[in-house]
């Protein structure tokens, strides 16, 4: 079993849900990017998203899109990311997602990304812009290093191409919460449930969703009819407006303002 199927059978055993933060790598650093990954998983993060910067992030708000720019501004390469995830591997068992555009694992090459993602002990990988038979192929290759090809599905998605995308799909579902981009404002709650609905009469994987999660509130609502909320925008907003410079305290400080009895969930992750 995966160590991402691991963690949420281990949070359906225990009637929780689960808490995925995302994280740019190399904004500020990579060696800030290891400490925020780490501290994530002591604060009861059960999967980290580790974004791999990309020059032209479109599906990303102004807010990812800054952290990306500066991330790429300070020369962090997919080689740097990889590096970064085999050092929090060192150090905590979390599962980690790496979540990328399709460009620069092309650039690598998808068979050395996918043998050098598993010798980083990463778990998952999300690519945000492959579809189709492209996602299938990729899928049997990351299948055949043990990585989960972790599928994003909206609520404009047909229910022809949801079937097609549950049949083919590991780890869990991403339920992007509402169209747009990441960060973006609007209710987005009706929406995330009926795609969500909609997905369980496909499939028995967990359903993480994102988008558009700001506060504990939207946290607690999610929580309600899906396995794990997913929060990108806010978590990297308190690293980009760090007062003192500190990002680890920014991002624990907005970690546990989200997470209702957080001690409490860290004692059992």
């Amino acid at each position: 079993m995966s160590r991402i199927a691991s963690k949420f059978e281990k949070l359906r055993a225990e009637g929780r849900k689960g808490f995925i933060p995302f994280i740019t790598a190399g904004d500020p650093s990579i060696d800030a990017s290891l400490k925020l990954a780490l501290k994530l998983a002591e604060l009861g993060a059960d999967v980290i998203e580790l974004g791999v910067p990309f020059s032209d992030p479109m599906a990303d708000g102004p807010t990812i899109q800054r952290s990306s720019e500066r991330a790429v501004a300070a020369g962090t390469r997919l080689v740097d990311v990889l590096e970064c995830a085999a050092k929090i591997r060192e150090r905590s068992d979390i599962a980690i997602v790496l979540f990328s555009y399709l460009n620069p694992l092309l650039s690598f090459g998808i068979e050395n990304a996918a043998a050098a993602a598993r010798d980083s002990g990463i778990d998952g990988i999300l690519i945000t812009d492959a579809i189709g038979r492209e996602a299938r192929e990729f899928s049997e290759i990351f299948g055949r290093n043990g990585i989960d090809l972790i599928s994003l599905i909206a609520p404009t998605t047909t229910d022809e191409r949801l079937l097609e995308i549950c049949r083919s799909a590991n780890g869990f579902l991403y339920a992007v919460s509402r169209t747009g981009i990441t960060g973006g404002e609007g209710d987005w709650r009706t929406s995330a449930e009926t795609l969500v609905k909609r997905a369980r009469r496909m499939t028995d994987l967990p359903i993480a969703v994102g988008f558009g999660i700001k506060d504990r509130d939207d946290v607690l609502s999610v929580w309600k009819y899906a396995d794990a909320a997913v929060v990108g925008s806010a978590i990297v907003a308190a690293i980009e407006n760090s007062a003192s410079g500190d990002e680890t305290a920014a991002v624990e400080s907005i970690v546990r303002s989200m997470l209702p009895e957080v001690a409490n969930h860290d004692s059992k992750s």
